[in-house]
């Protein structure tokens, strides 16, 4: 039977990682993200090791582009064995500087999205009783800085859905899973913004994203008597 892992989110860093981390376990894998065509090179380089690899236009914040998402997936591709919800909207800003229209944009992607994804999931997995549903997180998903309000408030309600659905998918023997990302990891703009990121790399000080994704990886493969509700990742130099 074929196996499918959905990655909603799949954006140049973290989400490609996962992508072709579950590509080269096995897996066919659905990249989604609100312009898929920015996706094209990393289908063409999966289509051409012989990896089965689709992308997807979707904007998550809508509820009928999810649905049709989850339901092309699963009647033309197969039935999706992984979910993974990667969304950030990490928007650096002041909170007498957030009018509403950007605070309910930042929790449309970061939180509503998320929302829309993990009940389509689980809506196709209770009926196999099986299946496994990831949240990404961050820093903000447990602790609210300066500049980050919008952010933190978002990422904070993922988190609390997210523990809402593991208890909910438990007994229905579905895996679901927050990462809490709580560092920079190794992104064009962390080259370009952190003033310490040669050193901060020579020594291991920033998050591989392949290294990372092996997480995502781990967790989908856990037994059900041992399974992980939250994982913390940072590299062995960040502060707590």
């Amino acid at each position: 039977m074929k196996k499918v892992a959905l990655i909603i989110g799949a954006g140049d860093a973290i989400g490609s990682a996962i992508v072709k981390k579950f590509a080269n376990r096995g897996f066919t894998v659905c990249a989604a993200r609100r312009n898929g065509h920015k996706l094209a090179p990393l289908i063409t380089e999966l289509s051409s090791a012989g990896l089965e690899a689709h992308a997807f236009s979707c904007d998550a914040r809508k509820e009928e582009e999810v649905k049709q998402l989850f339901h092309h997936i699963e009647n033309e591709i197969g039935e999706i064995e992984i979910t993974i919800f990667n969304i950030g909207a990490n928007v650096p800003m002041t909170i007498l500087n957030t009018d509403s229209r950007k605070f309910f944009k930042i929790w449309e992607m970061a939180c509503f999205s998320g929302f829309l994804t993990g009940r389509e999931a689980a809506h196709y997995m209770t009926k196999r009783k099986r299946g496994t549903i990831i949240f990404t997180g961050a820093t903000a998903s447990i602790r609210g800085s300066a500049g980050f309000g919008a952010f933190a408030s978002a990422k904070h309600g993922l988190r609390a859905l997210a523990q809402s659905l593991a208890r909910e998918m438990g007994p229905e023997n579905i895996h679901v899973a927050h990462v809490i990302i709580d560092a920079a990891v190794d992104t064009q703009w962390i080259k370009e913004n952190i003033p310490d990121y040669d050193e901060r790399k020579a020594n291991d000080g920033v998050v591989n994203p392949d290294d990372l994704a092996e997480n995502y990886i781990m967790l989908h493969q856990q037994p059900r008597n041992a399974w992980t509700f939250e994982l913390d990742i940072r590299p062995w130099a960040e502060k707590w």
